[in-house]
């Protein structure tokens, strides 16, 4: 998972980023809010992990800032000092899912951790691997689409697989990147939009099969699961026919082109 760990002490913030990483996590670490807030209008992170003492501002204000752009999915841990009970009040009301307080211990850090992550992400975290039509399998590395196995590279199959974990989740590149081709790689942003042209085609991503993927403008990509029988429907046919036309011609759901969420951007469909 990608987590964003923020705190003005860079001791602790290498101590956070070595245990996370070690359980397989991916840790991106800020030491003022003003550079969170920045970097998450136009990234995605899985867990936040906040501080309430910061150089500019203090933790609350920050957390909310991040319900008011993102959304209540995203899971936020309070890391403190602080211990009153008013603190754990506020700390809560303001938008955060878990308190703690410091000194820090690890093994208690990454135990509510991952039990946020399994409540907010239980489709990423569980076992399923099958998807409506879709069915991968992972000793064999393929995808079978209606029991047909889909001829896909290493790089497809990773991908794709995420996607369909994270189905109904903006995923900002960065994000697939790291991913797809590793936290260090600077793969050309081309690369990550020909991976997903190629799924698009190869997986026969539309209404009909269950599933759409969108572009995001200045943000990434989200798969959506939609209404495979909404597909067989003329526009005509259905009241305020002219929008869901519009949407069936796009191919992008009525779910995806409701939420610009991080940003405010437009929803568009790539071809």
């Amino acid at each position: 998972m990608r987590i964003a760990a923020l705190d003005d002490d860079p001791i602790l913030l290498e101590l956070i980023k070595a245990t996370t990483e070690h359980q397989g996590h991916v840790c991106h670490t800020y030491q003022t809010g003003a550079q969170l807030l920045r970097d998450i209008r136009h990234e995605t992170f899985d867990l936040l992990i906040v501080d309430w003492h910061l150089p500019d501002m203090e933790g609350p204000e920050v957390v909310a800032s991040v319900r008011q752009s993102t959304g209540r999915q995203l899971p936020i841990l309070f890391v403190t000092r602080r211990r009153e009970e008013q603190d754990v009040i506020e700390a809560l009301s303001c938008g955060a899912d878990d308190f703690m307080t410091k000194p820090l211990r690890m093994g208690e850090l990454m135990a509510r951790a991952t039990a946020l992550l399994r409540r907010a992400y239980p489709q990423a975290m569980g076992n399923n691997l099958a998807f409506g039509p879709y069915r991968f399998d992972p000793d064999k590395r393929s995808l079978l689409l209606n029991d047909v196995e889909v001829d896909l590279k290493n790089r497809e199959y990773e991908l794709a697989l995420f996607m369909f974990r994270n189905a109904g989740r903006l995923l900002s590149r960065a994000h697939l990147r790291e991913v797809v081709w590793g936290e260090t790689s600077e793969a050309p942003s081309r690369s990550l939009d020909t991976h997903v042209s190629r799924l698009r085609s190869k997986l026969d991503l539309n209404p009909a099969n269950g599933y759409v993927v969108s572009a995001i403008y200045g943000m990434g990509y989200r798969l959506d699961a939609v209404d495979p029988h909404a597909a067989h429907h003329s526009p005509q046919d259905a009241p305020g026919s002219e929008g869901a036309g519009a949407a069936g011609a796009t191919g992008v759901s009525a779910t995806a082109a409701g939420e610009g969420r991080q940003t405010g951007t437009t929803t568009l469909a790539t071809n």
